[in-house]
């Protein structure tokens, strides 16, 4: 089963841990060399007009499931690395696992 990249734009993320709806898929991170997914990225609430907003980086081995109209995820929020913070993709390759 395939699935493309707008397709998974308009499905609603939603973290198992605690039943929270984190948001809808706004971007991919894609490996170049293995042509992989590696994450999505979702939208977090916050910034004011859009300005200083963050986004949640979603490692592919956090997906539980991908379904018709959610992608379920585990993912503890309070430790995870934010796109757009100072270090975050250090934080996010320590976490990586290449496949």
């Amino acid at each position: 089963m395939g699935c493309c990249i707008n397709d998974l734009r308009d499905k609603e993320v939603i973290n198992i841990c605690d039943g929270r709806k984190l948001g809808c898929v706004d971007d991919v991170e894609v490996d170049i060399i293995s042509g992989r997914l590696v994450s999505i990225i979702v939208p977090c609430d916050g910034g004011l007009f859009g300005f200083g907003r963050k986004s949640l980086v979603i490692l592919w081995e956090c997906i539980e499931k991908i379904g018709d109209d959610i992608i379920l995820v585990k993912v503890d929020v309070k430790e995870y690395a934010f796109k757009g913070e100072v270090g975050e993709f250090e934080r996010v390759r320590k976490r990586r696992l290449f496949f």
